[in-house]
């Protein structure tokens, strides 16, 4: 599976978006555009990234551009696994 549907998939079920999340895109806009993503989100949808891929994720490697759309998501889990 794509990253990017990987990704939507994870945010669909950590945000309890259920169909909304089919409707998600790799520009879609994340922060500020799904209400759902409030800061426990944002850890719940972290952990998520780590389990899901087996990533370990640093703190200085979070920022608001990480979040900014489900590509940026993608990219920086495709980055981390050396794709």
């Amino acid at each position: 599976m794509h990253t990017v549907e990987q990704i939507k998939a994870l945010l669909g079920e950590s945000l309890g978006l259920g169909a909304r999340a089919d409707a998600l895109h790799a520009d879609s806009l994340l922060l500020g555009n799904i209400a759902e993503l409030d800061s426990a989100a944002v850890i719940n949808v972290i952990t998520g990234m780590e389990e899901r891929f087996g990533l370990s994720i640093a703190d200085d490697e979070i920022d608001a551009g990480l979040f900014e759309s489900v590509g940026s998501l993608a990219a920086f889990v495709d980055r981390k696994l050396g794709q």
